[in-house]
Order: structure tokens, then C-alpha cells, then sequence
């Protein structure tokens, strides 16, 4: 699983629609995905099948500005499925039955 955000510099403040162009390439895919307001979470069974569409979302961005930020968190976990959904259901069950005082 890759957490990352790509962002045109050098294009003003409105990146929007710039930015718009990567989270479809990551969404046409087919990759299971999640956007989120600072970053995209994309989840594949390889390390280059997810980075391969990192560098393409990179690349769509980098054909509309003239220099472009990438940053990449991974947690890699071979035979793991669904990180996504599971560490945000953990996260919430968590939440719903708080732990007894420490």
C-alpha cells in the first residue's frame, strides 16, 4: 500500500484540475484507491504495479507544469489485501469502544 501525493509547482494556486489528472490515472487503474485531501492511498499486489502508476500520475502532472512534488509513503506487507479498509475499520472500532484508563 502507497499513500502519495503529486503536486504541480509553478502553475499558481490552483492546482485542482492539475492534480484532478493524477488521482484518474490512479482511479483508471484499477487499483484499489481512497483520495483523501492531501493524499492518495492506492493498494496492488506488486511494489512496481503500484509505483508503476505513481510514476504515471507523476508523469500527467509533469505534462502541465513545469516541475512537480511527489511524495511517496509505503507500508509494504506482502500477501495483505485490503489494507486499506482494514486499518481505517481498526482505527474506528478502536474509537467506538475506547480502552479502559492507563
Amino acid at each position: 500500500m502507497v499513500a502519495f501525493s503529486v503536486t504541480p509547482l509553478g502553475v499558481g494556486e490552483g492546482v485542482g484540475e492539475i492534480v484532478a489528472d493524477a488521482v484518474r490515472v490512479v482511479r483508471e487503474s484499477g487499483l484499489p484507491n481512497k483520495t483523501y485531501a492531501m493524499f492518495t492511498e492506492i493498494e496492488g499486489d506488486t511494489w512496481d504495479e503500484v509505483m508503476a502508476v505513481v510514476q504515471r500520475a507523476a508523469e500527467v502532472v509533469a505534462a502541465r507544469a513545469p516541475r512537480v512534488s511527489v511524495v511517496v509513503k509505503a507500508d509494504w506487507r506482502p500477501a495483505v489485501t485490503d489494507a486499506i479498509s482494514h486499518k481505517i475499520e481498526s482505527v474506528e472500532r478502536h474509537l467506538a469502544n475506547p480502552a479502559p484508563d492507563r
